[in-house]
């Protein structure tokens, strides 16, 4: 029976061309090679299984290879390649500073140095971990490794280059290797999958290469284990199971739960996914990588940061389109604010649960802190504020003033009498807005359509109004009023074409029926727009009509009052427009069992605090009065 090799070492690269993902590093190598530039010492430092090890052999083996290629590679025929591959090459040694960290290893690694190779040109010395040297063994290295003979060469590999003394940095030149991609890792490992004749798809593959993090080896490892486990078959949905991933689907049906505030519905998801074995740390983990991914997709430029399997960009797209960026950020900051404090809670579950019923809630809180769809800061309400009403001003216009026609003079007698006579005229004919508490009047649009000149128009506010009426002030006689019918002839008669007159619809008086029908028309249209909390605290308010202009909105609590009021403006807008009046008032009034709810707290001075005290607790009064202190209140 042949004996078993696992994968990271049967298909380990025995040339520069096939290491995965270290292409600006290999090609250093191979042209430091050709050109005959290499150094004494390098250092080699990166992350976990991304080849720094296997670069240091491979380097090892090319510098002392008889029949180097034009590329700078070994030949992988002559003999010292042969040696080197089968292990028994004088001209390499390791040492595995983790074991060998005292200052006798590295003075019997500094004796060795002094033999000059019996075959080659080069006596390579890997000394791997070497952060783990200790400080005497570091400075008992220093002098070989500043000056080494000419035939030595030493590779140093270390996953944590800031642990190396500055002194051993400046003496070696030095090579960060990268974690390996996710695209890289695939096709390397769809290459390995097609030589064994194992049957795997490429979304199995992207999960393994997402959960080796830029490991090599660790995808390797992950692959023979899958393979044992799956009998040569591997697919999605038995990687998911080996590796102990949850499905994103859980994840999607969760965040749609979150977004309609089905609270119960989003804990009996949870409830399902924890018999399924899934800790809560793995579920508070996944879940934030999830919106994460949801958050890239609402920018395009950042897309190509979406680490997912193949075929669901276009899912996270659709649903990153549905989601405020807003909800997304916050979420991600308690997420990882429950995940930092999942291991101090001593109730896991309700831990978790707590968190779910925080993102259930999050959109209202967002929404409270809406105005016009910007954030604003919270401000503090110490007392009822007033609705400002703003009275309508009275409203003057003057007709234009004339000057003497052409060929008359007004210095002359004839000019005066006519510029005289026009004055009286436009006197008379002064146009200003009455009381609206005495009369009833109807409104009209006067619309300029000449352009004005300082000398023929004078006007001291706009030309729309939204009531005119004529009053004539006469010495003995009252008030009169000017019908809608007489004013337009009037106007007409007065100004000719200079002005357009549009008279306005007549305003419709409130009724509960119509008021209901189009305030139920207005809580759908909220829901349509994605406002779920706005349009239930309408559907939920019951109305009553004051008078013709005025109605009442009754609701059960201050948080539906504040989600009603956030639309008031759009409300307003939206009745005046139906019942063609501008009038339209509403005021709001509390439900006895919610105003019964709010306790009334009674703020306490410092003397009452320090008598309530006492009287509790009396040991407290008696020693104010044995050592006779004096308190000072404030």
């Amino acid at each position: 029976m042949e004996k078993f090799v696992v994968s990271a070492r049967k298909y380990r690269p025995q040339n520069f061309n096939t290491v995965v993902g270290q292409s600006h590093i290999t090609t250093t190598l191979k042209n430091a090679i050709k050109h005959n530039q290499l150094a004494h010492a390098f250092l080699f430092c990166g992350p976990r299984g991304v080849g720094k090890t296997t670069c240091a052999r491979i380097l090892a083996k090319t510098i002392n290879c008889l029949h180097q290629t034009p590329e700078g590679e070994a030949c992988n025929v002559c003999s010292s390649c042969v040696s080197f591959d089968a292990g028994s090459s004088m001209n390499i040694h390791e040492l595995d500073a983790a074991s060998n960290n005292s200052v006798e290893d590295i003075r019997s690694l500094v004796e060795q140095v002094r033999f000059a190779p019996q075959a080659g040109k080069y006596k390579v010395y890997i000394v791997d971990e070497v952060h783990m040297l200790s400080n005497s063994a570091f400075n008992a290295f220093l002098k070989t490794l500043e000056e080494p003979p000419s035939y030595a060469i030493f590779i140093l590999a270390t996953t944590e280059k800031h642990k190396i003394l500055p002194t051993i940095l400046s003496r070696c030149q030095i090579f960060d290797f990268k974690r390996i991609t996710t695209n890289d890792t695939v096709e390397h490992l769809q290459e390995i999958v097609d030589k064994e004749g194992i049957v795997a798809d490429k979304a199995s593959l992207q999960v393994i290469a997402q959960k080796s993090e830029g490991c090599m080896r660790d995808s390797l490892s992950i692959l023979d284990k899958i393979v044992s486990f799956t009998n040569g078959e591997v697919n999605y949905l038995n990687t998911l199971e080996h590796l102990n991933i949850l499905d994103h689907d859980y994840y999607f049906k969760l965040l749609e739960s979150l977004m309609a505030q089905d609270m119960a519905g989003a804990i009996l998801l949870y409830d399902e996914i924890n018999r399924k074995g899934f800790e809560g740390d793995m579920v508070l983990n996944g879940f934030a990588e999830f919106i994460r991914n949801i958050l890239v997709c609402k920018d395009a430029r950042a897309i190509k940061l979406l680490d997912v399997v193949e075929g669901m960009q276009e899912k996270y797209k659709s649903v990153a389109a549905s989601v405020s960026a807003g909800y997304l950020v916050s979420a991600l900051n308690i997420l990882n604010e429950a995940e930092v404090n999942f291991k101090m809670a001593r109730n896991k579950r309700l831990h978790v649960e707590l968190v779910i019923i925080k993102l259930n809630f999050l959109q209202q809180a967002i929404e409270l802190t809406m105005q016009e769809g910007n954030l604003v800061k919270k401000k503090r309400v110490d007392g009822p504020v007033a609705i400002k009403y703003f009275p309508i001003k009275q409203i003057q216009f003057k007709v234009p003033t004339s000057v003497a026609p052409t060929g008359v003079s007004p210095n002359n007698e004839e000019g005066k009498v006519y510029i005289e006579e026009k004055r009286k005229q436009e006197i008379d004919h002064t146009i200003q807005t009455p009381p609206l508490n005495k009369v009833t009047v109807h409104s009209a649009t006067v619309i300029p359509i000449t352009q004005r000149t300082p000398n023929v128009v004078q006007e001291t506010p706009k030309p729309t109004v939204s009531t005119i009426t004529q009053q004539a002030n006469e010495a003995n006689t009252s008030t009169t009023l000017v019908s809608r019918g007489n004013l337009l002839d009037t106007l007409r008669n007065k100004y000719g074409d200079k002005y357009t007159i549009q008279p306005v619809i007549d305003p419709i008086a409130l009724s509960i029926e119509t008021l209901q029908s189009n305030w139920d028309v207005f809580a759908n249209k909220l829901k349509e727009e994605n406002k779920i909390s706005q349009g239930n605290a309408f559907a939920q308010a019951s109305l009553e009509i004051v008078d013709e202009n005025i109605f009442k909105i009754q609701v059960d609590s201050a948080l539906q009052q504040k989600f009603i009021e956030q639309e008031k403006m759009n409300l307003s807008e939206y009745l005046q427009n139906l019942y063609h009046t501008n009038l339209i008032a509403f005021t709001f009034e509390m439900s006895e069992g919610d105003r019964d709810a709010a306790p009334t707290i009674q703020q306490l001075n410092s003397k009452q605090r320090f008598e309530r005290i006492a009287d509790k607790y009396p040991l407290i009064r008696q020693l104010k009065d044995n050592l006779k202190l004096d308190l000072d209140y404030y």
